[in-house]
């Protein structure tokens, strides 16, 4: 017996395909559903399906999705959708009222900020914009986290050779906690003393992913790697006297380690240690 034709199904909504046609390039659909920003942009197609919103107005709102310019600054509010989290805005060489600028439009299509090398005016300036900001003094970060339920993944274990290596890894510590790792640190472990960082083995073995910062003769990554299997992040900073070169020679160190599986950012990058401690961290989650 002849069957008439299927009915018609519902065309399935898939976000990359949307974004593809859109853009003009091809988009994978593997964004994390948590994402406030993609949220957003399904609502939007969404109400496009459903005839609830037009087609022109809808263009007119994604106009502003690959970026945004401003006069000093051509801001990607759609690298949430391509990484996982917003622009950083790296304060260095910006103006408070720029980096305010920058944070603005980040956060109007957001709920994450994060804002490096910040000093207590520019945070003030923020706050204009965003109330809710919060200025991490030591890492010398300004954050803003609305919605956040708490939770956080796995486990990052940050060690610092000596208290004065400290505002980088809280710097670090600050980047990874706000992409959603759980962190943890511990300070002051510097080799000349190797009974204190022996006492701390345990919680090596026991975290997901390490980092060590050091600066001086920045050996503690070396160290640090021959005790443990765990993924590894070494960062070298400018701490130390003249020939230490401003953390050359900690980089060159870290740099030609025996130890195996360890990364080396640059010279006080806290954050890029964060980001990459962070999302080998979220692969085991």
């Amino acid at each position: 017996m002849t069957q008439g034709p299927a009915a018609p199904q519902a065309q399935e909504f898939r976000v990359g395909q949307a974004f593809s046609v859109v853009l003009g390039f091809p988009v994978r659909d593997a964004f994390s559903e948590a994402d406030v920003d993609l949220e957003t942009v399904r609502q939007l197609l969404e109400a496009v399906q459903a005839g609830t919103t037009g087609i022109e107005e809808a263009l007119t709102r994604l106009k502003s999705l690959p970026f945004e310019s401003l006069p000093y600054a051509t801001v990607d509010t759609h690298r949430a959708l391509r990484q996982g989290f917003p622009e950083v805005i790296f304060c260095e060489g910006k103006s408070p009222e720029q980096v305010a600028g920058i944070a603005e439009r980040l956060l109007a299509g957001g709920s994450r900020l994060l804002a490096t090398r910040a000093t207590p005016a520019i945070h003030e300036r923020i706050r204009a914009v965003a109330p809710d900001a919060v200025f991490h003094e030591q890492a010398r970060a300004v954050t803003v986290r609305r919605g956040d339920d708490g939770q956080r993944v796995g486990r990052v274990l940050i060690l610092t050779a000596g208290t004065a290596d400290i505002p980088v890894a809280e710097e670090a510590a600050v980047t990874a906690d706000l992409l959603g790792s759980h962190v943890e640190s511990v300070h002051d472990l510097g080799v000349a003393g190797l009974h204190r960082l022996l006492a701390q083995v345990e919680r090596l073995r026991g975290a997901r992913v390490l980092v060590a910062v050091a600066g001086m003769d920045g050996v503690l990554p070396s160290v640090v790697g021959g005790l443990t299997d765990r993924p590894l992040v070494a960062v070298p900073t400018s701490v130390g006297y003249g020939s230490s070169l401003a953390g050359l020679a900690a980089l060159l160190t870290m740099l030609n380690s025996c130890a195996a599986g360890t990364a080396v950012v640059n010279i006080d990058n806290g954050f890029g240690a964060g980001v990459l401690a962070h999302r080998i961290n979220a692969l085991g989650a």
